[in-house]
């Protein structure tokens, strides 16, 4: 039989299994149950730090900024460019209907009134606001009607029919002289047959006058150097009819030649300032005398000479050299050139080089 103080002193060995391994200096408190590590918590834990995400949020909304902003800039150029064709095809029509609404004038004057009607419908469809083109073809459907009614001949005439032969005439041979372009013979048949009766085919006359005046206004200008007179005729057949873009802006070169021949021998600046402009879009242009090629010219040296004379080297340098792209120079011109030039871009004095001291 053993004892029982000797066994309750030896080791147990369930319960040493059972107990968790103690590290040595520490103590358990009493009543606590250590903590079982359960499979999960023996695990590893993950490093520590944020997980790299790739910045596609980022990414998208950049791109699609850029998409926006390529499609911002195509459409403001294709606006820019709409915009360009548009201005470029107002200014041809403007340019077509005045032609037309000329033809039209002068297929009134020939009887041509179906063809004049079917110019002057087609300016109203085109631009409803044309100045004259409703009025005219008001009046062209009035002769149209006119024309296709046959004349009935009374059997009892109690006034005596005007006897209008005589008109017929005339008529007849203002429509030769313009044929034949004889414009002054031409407008002087008008004028008979308006004196003589003021009613007598009304629009056929006007659109005669405004071939005739438009005409001989540009050959006034353009062949005699005539430029107060083309001026004249020019604005008379403006009151028949608005004029194409040629003969209006030959009627503005003439104007401003004779502006800028009224400063001739009087201030050069000036006749060189207005000649200046004339030489660029008009320079054959002349009055009888000197085209505005070679107003420009003279008028550049003697405002050269003026300069020179005031010692403003480099303005008197331009002025010569400007008439010398018209022109060679003078010998007494291109002397002044040389002074000019000399004094407006002085060669720069040759310093030599001091003398390197030897070692």
């Amino acid at each position: 039989m053993s004892d029982p103080n000797l066994e309750s002193t030896q080791p147990n060995p369930s319960l040493e299994s059972t107990q968790p391994n103690q590290v040595l200096g520490e103590t358990q408190p009493a009543g606590e149950t250590p903590p079982v590590e359960s499979e999960a918590t023996s695990q590893p834990a993950p490093p520590a730090g944020r997980r790299f995400r790739f910045p596609w949020r980022n990414l998208l909304l950049g791109f699609l900024g850029l998409i926006l902003l390529i499609a911002l800039g195509g459409f403001g150029g294709y606006r820019a460019a709409i915009a360009e064709r548009q201005a470029a095809y107002e200014a041809r029509l403007t340019k077509e209907i005045t032609d037309q609404y000329a033809m039209a004038l002068l297929d009134i004057a020939f009887g041509r009134y179906g063809l004049a009607q079917q110019r002057l419908e087609y300016i109203i469809q085109q631009d409803p606001t044309f100045p004259g083109a409703a009025e005219k073809l008001a009046e062209v459907m009035v002769l149209a009607s006119l024309a296709s009614i046959p004349t009935a001949t009374p059997t009892i005439t109690l006034t005596p029919t005007p006897d209008l032969r005589d008109m017929e005439e005339i008529f007849q041979r203002a429509k030769q002289a313009i044929d034949a372009g004889d414009w002054p013979d031409a407008i002087a048949n008008l004028d008979t047959l308006r004196r003589k009766d003021p009613n007598y085919r009304t629009a056929e006359v006007d659109g005669m006058y405004y071939f005739a005046l438009r005409n001989h206004g540009y050959a006034l200008i353009t062949k005699q150097g005539n430029l107060e007179g083309g001026i004249y005729h020019l604005t008379l057949a403006e009151r028949f009819g608005p004029l194409d873009s040629v003969a209006n802006g030959l009627r503005e070169g003439a104007r401003l030649y004779v502006l800028a021949a009224s400063f001739w021998e009087l201030d050069w600046r000036n006749a060189v300032l207005y000649f200046s402009q004339l030489y660029t879009a008009w320079p054959n242009m002349w009055d009888g005398t000197m085209t505005a090629a070679q107003r420009f010219r003279i008028a550049s040296i003697r405002y050269g000479d003026e300069l020179l004379a005031q010692e403003q080297w480099c303005a008197a340098y331009e002025q010569y050299y400007n008439a010398s792209l018209v022109a060679p120079l003078e010998p007494l011109a291109q002397k002044n050139l040389n002074i000019a030039l000399y004094n407006c871009m002085p060669p720069t004095p040759f310093v030599p080089p001091e003398p390197t001291p030897s070692p």
